[in-house]
């Protein structure tokens, strides 16, 4: 049933009322134009409560019967506003407890609200880690926040959040040559930044990445999601950090992290979605 305007109606029946020397229905009477108007939920307000709704569908699957509070100053996450590509979104996470709390990190948890698999990679940090730093490289379907959810060693969960326009991401094809990324799959690099006085290091992994939603363009199907699902970076014996992911991590896997170099070499182990399993070791200082 069609809506009839309210000025429409007003119209009528005030002309009606100004005849009878009633007050009109619909005309203000100057008091009340005085007054200050009734608040209404602004455009802002209803925008962003659509912004959240995926979230709040997800996060109970995610986080299950878990209270989530605002991280603070505790993870700071730098993500681009409207991203160059959909398919290679730069992310960033700091992570840092303030002195005196006597709380560590355990791990933190990315989150890619409106992706197929929004839960993009799960961080397990080395124990008693205070400050930790970490970037890689994401896709993005469509516009969404990006989610940071920080584990602390008491089970508390603080999170903080950007919002990234971006559409595509997930379904975008690759950027490189597909023969040429799975005759070299598994391959590594380490690369250490001490040398330019940053005490950061990165770790690449060959990989398509497959998410599962990329067109074959000479068969016009669907490419089978294989991806990298699970990596693990170890100092000698001590853990710098494991990931669980999922399809929003980009092709190649890149992962710049917090590192001081020292003679322990560094072990990179992953695991794809086939079973397939690469190693190699490096030595402590970079190469």
């Amino acid at each position: 049933m069609m809506r009839r305007s309210p000025f429409r109606t007003a119209g009528r029946a005030g002309l009606l009322a100004l005849a009878l020397g009633a007050p009109a229905v619909g005309v203000v009477p100057a008091a009340a134009l005085a007054a200050d108007p009734a608040p209404r939920p602004s455009l802002e307000l209803d925008q962003e409560a659509t912004k959240e709704a995926t979230w709040f569908s997800i996060r109970p699957d995610l986080f299950p019967g878990k209270s989530i509070a605002e991280a603070g100053a505790i993870v700071q996450l730098d993500a681009p506003g409207r991203a160059e590509d959909a398919a290679l979104v730069p992310i960033t996470i700091q992570l840092a407890v303030p002195a005196g709390d006597p709380r560590t990190l355990k791990a933190v948890t990315l989150v890619v609200d409106e992706n197929p698999a929004p839960m993009a990679g799960r961080f397990t940090l080395a124990e008693g880690t205070r400050n930790f730093a970490l970037s890689l490289r994401v896709r993005v379907n469509s516009y969404s926040f990006v989610r940071a959810v920080a584990e602390t060693s008491d089970g508390a969960l603080l999170m903080t959040k950007a919002y990234v326009k971006a559409a595509g991401g997930c379904s975008a094809p690759a950027t490189k040559d597909t023969a040429d990324s799975i005759a070299h799959v598994g391959e590594m690099r380490f690369r250490s930044f001490a040398a330019t006085g940053r005490p950061e290091a990165q770790v690449q992994i060959r990989h398509p990445n497959f998410s599962g939603l990329q067109i074959d363009q000479e068969t016009r199907g669907y490419t089978p999601a294989w991806f990298v699902r699970e990596v693990e970076v170890k100092q000698g014996e001590k853990l710098i950090f494991a990931m669980e992911g999922g399809i929003s991590i980009s092709e190649d896997p890149t992962f710049r992290f917090s590192y001081t170099p020292s003679s322990d070499q560094v072990s990179v182990r992953a695991e794809d979605t086939e079973g397939k399993v690469f190693t190699r070791t490096f030595p402590g200082g970079g190469s």
